[in-house]
């Protein structure tokens, strides 16, 4: 198998270099991360000495615990064409670092040096929680975005991955946010202050923040896939709707439990919302792959059966366990970079017909097309006959497939239908068909 970059080319990189603007926001982010989560074990360590050390450990597995249930779940939205993992950590380490750490110093300064004073303790606390950390919060989390707009706006081609990196960012925000308040309830009322504040923020609330920037999400992936002056005003909508439910939620504590659970059943239909968005994204998306890569076939490397098995899910996992099958583990990532390739040259076609494509679109769809060419290469194997594919109704009808490796079964299918003499070969003086 000829040597190709493959993460570059799905990343939209030149082969061989390096985003270095990409590794700088991780590395800013580690450490930003690590001082506030440095801070929290001082913080344990001056109040509670031993003991505090002991509430910072469990405050932190604790956090851990939604963070392992969400990511997941995220990540299930977008399994068609999922996003660079590289990018997905810089959303929530960003979230867990430097939105936090922007957030607390300036809610902090907020309450004290402004609200506080204002109104007094109790009315400039509330102010505070329900005005002044949406606001200061959502930003800090949405400016990520704007960066992954600004810098990799060509990554974003649907609503859903506008949803997927603001749920990272935000559950990283969550995770850091959350160290902190189960380690604050410890102090204040020992491990069961810490149970309930972990079954209120992390079981029965997780989704909180990733639901309010999701908002945003939403406005950064309209502005990323569209022209015309909306794109403009869309971010700004969606900022401005994931404050009005961040303050719905920390707002509606001083109504009790019933404001609560009314503020719980408005942000479950917004969720509810977000996954029929994530729904028709797929669709949309599985349109794209049948509507764009049907000229390809005249190349070889995609039938009609190839592209019903790209169409869905289960069809993607078949290919993927054939593709093992024959060439191990080197033929099942061949596979993912196949179907990734062929979903992203979809969707490419998909941003020139909407005018958003980026310049030099030829040879990124060139690119695609040559890992196309050098995956299939390493997922058919060295075997002597190679299986055929479950998704294609004959030995034939699959691009995957080599017509000279699979002699005896077209041999044996003609068999069966009547036919007879030798099975089909490539015309002389030209290659097998592949």
């Amino acid at each position: 198998m000829p040597a190709l970059d493959s993460k570059a080319i799905l990343e939209g990189r030149k082969p061989g270099s390096r985003s270095y603007g990409l590794l700088i926001g991780i590395f800013v982010s580690v450490l930003c991360t690590l001082g506030m989560l440095g801070y929290l074990l001082m913080a344990g360590l001056v109040t509670g000495g031993v003991s505090g050390v002991i509430g910072f450990l469990v405050s932190l597995v604790a956090a851990v615990i939604p963070v392992a249930i969400l990511i997941p779940l995220i990540l299930m939205l977008d399994r068609l064409e999922p996003e660079p993992g590289s990018m997905l950590l810089f959303a929530f380490l960003w979230g867990a670092g430097v939105a936090v750490g922007a957030s607390f110093i300036l809610n902090t300064a907020g309450m004290q040096l402004g609200t506080v004073p204002l109104f007094g303790a109790d009315l400039g606390t509330f102010v505070s929680t329900a005005v002044g950390a949406p606001v200061v919060e959502e930003s800090a989390k949405g400016l990520v975005l704007l960066v992954l707009l600004w810098r990799r706006r060509y990554e974003i081609d649907s609503y859903t991955d506008g949803v997927i990196y603001a749920g990272m960012v935000a559950t990283g925000f969550a995770f850091t946010e959350n160290v902190l308040y189960f380690l604050t309830s410890y102090f204040e009322e020992g491990f069961f202050g810490m149970a309930f504040t972990f079954v209120l923020r992390g079981l029965i609330g997780p989704l909180g923040h990733p639901i309010y920037t999701a908002m945003i999400g939403l406005g950064v992936a309209y502005a990323a896939m569209r022209r015309g002056p909306m794109r403009l005003v869309a971010p700004v909508a969606g900022w401005v709707a994931a404050v009005l439910l961040h303050a719905l939620w920390n707002g509606s504590t001083i109504f009790g439990w019933y404001g609560l659970g009314a503020a719980y059943l408005v942000l479950f239909f917004v969720l509810v919302a977000i996954i029929g968005v994530a729904v028709q994204d797929r669709r949309r998306q599985v349109a794209a792959i049948s509507y764009y890569l049907p000229p390809y076939t005249p190349t070889g490397l995609v039938s009609p059966a190839d592209i019903r098995m790209l169409s869905s899910m289960g069809g993607r996992r078949a290919a993927r366990a054939w593709a093992s099958r024959n060439a191990g583990v080197r033929g099942r990532r061949a596979m993912q970079d196949y179907q990734l390739a062929a979903t992203e040259l979809a969707l490419l076609h998909q941003r020139l017909d909407r005018g958003v494509a980026r310049p030099n679109w030829e040879g990124r769809r060139d690119a695609f097309l040559a890992l196309m060419h050098v995956a299939r290469e390493a997922f058919l194997g060295r075997v002597q006959a190679p299986a055929a594919p479950a998704w294609a109704p004959s030995a034939t009808d699959s691009g995957f497939l080599r017509r000279s490796d699979f002699s005896h079964v077209i041999a044996q299918a003609q068999a069966r239908r009547g036919f007879s003499g030798p099975p089909p070969q490539a015309p002389p003086g030209r290659p097998p068909v592949r």
